[in-house]
């Protein structure tokens, strides 16, 4: 494959400071893009920006649960760059597994606020910058095996990654007319610092279960495969792919043990 993919694209990646969106970061850079990492882990983001070097990224803070903060993110990129080719929105929390008898409604508020509402306002915000400038674009945004079926996450996880999907389809017949394509990346279980926190486990355990669960063996999963799957999408090579949730999840969600 070619090693400019994304030559002279233009990229916003949120939760782009650590996990899938720092080998996000990484890769997309590799293949020719300039990079506005988007997060609100201040330091893991400067010193990412800094690592990659010859100005191909940038850090922005940005809470995406604030529209304005995300509206302002865009400006931000459209100003410094002059265009916004690709948003990979990447950003995402989980709780702690709990019985639907004892939903947390604020645990389940803060869910949704990131891992739906935060993608649906910079959905709305980088969309409006592509329809500005006349780009066609490509919206890319990380949902998971969850959106799929149920009984891997917790419940308000599950539930906002349903309901992440059901945006990535209506968005896409939305914005289908402007050129814009939106399609989603649903991961298996990536050893990531949103997992491996969020359920108090050791990275190698996450691997050993997913490799245990998954029907492809012989290969454990790594967020730089996600990244690759949210690579093409972003990229002209999938310049006819839209309203789809690419699963990097080694067949577990259609040949389950």
């Amino acid at each position: 494959m070619s090693g400019n993919r994304l030559d002279g694209k233009i990229v916003i990646i949120t939760g782009g400071a650590s996990g899938i969106g720092a080998e996000s970061v990484r890769l997309f850079t590799e293949h020719g893009a300039r990079v506005v990492i988007v997060d609100v882990q201040d330091e893991l983001g400067q010193n990412l920006a800094a690592s990659i070097g010859g100005g191909k990224a940038s850090y922005y803070h940005c809470d995406v649960t604030n529209e304005t903060e995300v509206e302002n993110a865009v400006k931000f990129t459209v100003h410094k760059h002059g265009k916004l080719d690709v948003l990979f929105s990447n950003a995402g929390v989980i709780e702690p597994f709990a019985s639907i008898l004892d939903l947390n409604l604020d645990e389940l508020d803060r869910i949704f606020a990131v891992n739906l509402r935060g993608a649906a306002a910079f959905i709305k915000h980088a969309a409006r910058a592509m329809v500005e400038k006349g780009t066609r674009g490509s919206i890319v945004c990380t949902t998971s095996v969850a959106a799929e079926i149920s009984g891997t996450a917790p419940h308000g996880y599950t539930a906002s990654k349903h309901g992440l999907l059901g945006l990535i389809k209506s968005a896409s017949g939305g914005l289908g007319q402007y050129g814009i394509r939106v399609n989603g990346v649903a991961p298996f279980g990536v050893a990531t610092p949103l997992v491996c926190n969020g359920f108090k486990i050791e990275a190698n355990v996450v691997e050993e279960n997913t490799l245990a669960s998954a029907n492809l063996k012989g290969i454990v999963l790594k967020a730089r495969h996600v990244a690759e799957a949210a690579l093409f999408l972003a990229s002209d090579e999938s310049a006819y792919v839209s309203g789809q949730n690419l699963a990097v999840d080694g067949g577990y969600s259609v040949v389950k043990p």
